[in-house]
């Protein structure tokens, strides 16, 4: 097939896989679910159709193989993919575009019964969102051997714990070291991914080269206050729980309007007992943080932090401060961005270079293997929402630009 070609058939898969869901009426595929498991095997199949072998780790991520043209135990392997969960009532595109993109350039390679020095994984990742246990990353995480076996203890909303998860999903909790891969058998890790942003879209291009993704902070805040009856409770003795988180909500947005390119959100929150009589005495929320330095959101979560203490002890409300996540700014590696910035330059006139503020599984393999990201044009920047949409076109470009690359990189002395 060609290039046009293999983007139709990507546009054909992306809308069959945004029917594999685990809500009607909205895309929804979180870790673990039977969503995931016919997402996997769906995918998998396309792999196999491509020219590759495919296998799953212990963790559930979806890996299909395609070797090089070295035999030699110095043959390097070069990771390409993304993720395949989602977010709730999610778009299309996320993740999944990055996935079958790699699929569609083996598919040109094995069609084309062409092997390059080095063999290529592609991976689907099992869990990059972090909804179902807010902790992100955990594919790619058992992939670079940083994942945390604390985070085993970790039980979603239904109280089911990521064991047990682990366990439904075919994977193995006892195994996840062996998911680990080790960075002297690998030459990087490359994703494509939709820009979520505006800039691409603005400028009217297609792709561009990422330089770098700010680091990310999750906090889990729980508010404990009393619960009592709404209709005899005077207002000057009342702990009320979601006062307080109201509150600290705002004062999360003060905080990051008031430093430059930090971004903060307020994405979750549960108050109990739940009832409109009820003054609420039990409140858990989350929050994200997100800045390119890493000294600047640290910063600001610390003022958060001191800030919510206090307001708190005079609200007479108590804050338990749960950090579930840090993840460190990340800088793509120069040699392979640069030679992404060259295969799009045969396809446009100019090629921007822009920073993620959405974390992705490349932030992860960066402290293992250098990483490199190519970002494609989506409308309006919107994304983590239904309304993604990413034209045919696009996706052909990218295509052609990731054959250039591969093409490229197999003429470097080391490639």
């Amino acid at each position: 097939m060609t290039e046009a070609e293999l983007a139709t058939q990507v546009m054909k898969r992306i809308e069959a896989l945004a029917r594999v869901t685990e809500e009607p009426g909205c895309l929804t595929r979180t870790y673990g679910s039977p969503a995931m498991r016919r997402a996997n095997d769906r995918v998998a199949g396309w792999m196999r159709e491509a020219g590759m072998t495919t296998r799953e780790d212990a963790i559930g991520n979806l890996i299909g193989h395609y070797p090089g043209a070295r035999t030699e135990a110095r043959a390097k392997t070069l990771l390409l993919g993304s993720h395949l969960d989602t977010v709730r009532d999610a778009g299309k595109f996320d993740g999944a575009l990055g996935v079958l993109l790699a699929v569609a350039c083996v598919d040109y390679l094995n069609a084309r019964n062409k092997r390059l020095p080095f063999a290529l994984d592609v991976v689907g990742f099992a869990d990059e969102e972090g909804v179902r246990y807010q902790t992100t990353y955990l594919g790619s995480r058992a992939l670079a051997g940083t994942f945390n076996p604390e985070d085993l203890k970790r039980v979603d909303a239904a109280g089911i714990s990521m064991v047990e998860a682990i366990r439904a999903f075919r994977g193995d909790p006892a195994a996840l070291s062996d998911a680990r891969r080790g960075p002297q058998t690998l030459l990087g890790y490359v994703e494509v991914h939709i820009e979520q942003g505006p800039v691409l879209d603005k400028a009217g291009i297609s792709v561009g080269a990422v330089s770098a993704i700010s680091g990310q902070t999750r906090i889990q805040a729980h508010f404990t206050g009393q619960a009592r009856h709404a209709g005899t409770t005077p207002m000057d003795l009342r702990q009320d729980a979601l006062v307080a988180a109201a509150e600290f909500i705002l004062m999360t947005e003060q905080i990051a309007r008031d430093n430059p390119e930090l971004v903060a959100t307020v994405g979750q929150i549960r108050a109990l007992p739940g009832a409109s009589n009820v003054i609420p005495g039990d409140v858990t929320l989350s929050v994200d943080v997100r800045h390119p330095l890493d000294e600047k959101r640290l910063t600001a979560c610390e003022e958060l932090h001191v800030k919510a203490r206090s307001m708190t002890t005079r609200r007479g409300v108590v804050i338990d401060w749960d950090v579930v996540q840090n993840t460190a700014s990340v800088s793509c590696a120069c040699q392979l961005s640069d030679l992404l910035i060259e295969a799009a330059r045969r396809h446009q006139v100019f090629v921007p270079v822009l920073p993620s503020g959405a974390g992705h599984d490349a932030a992860a393999l960066s402290t293992i293997i250098p990483v490199a990201m190519l970002f494609v044009r989506c409308k309006e920047g919107v994304s983590h929402h239904p309304g993604e949409s990413v034209q045919a076109d696009d996706v052909r470009v990218a295509i052609a630009v990731m054959n250039d690359f591969l093409d490229l990189l197999a003429r470097q002395p080391d490639g």
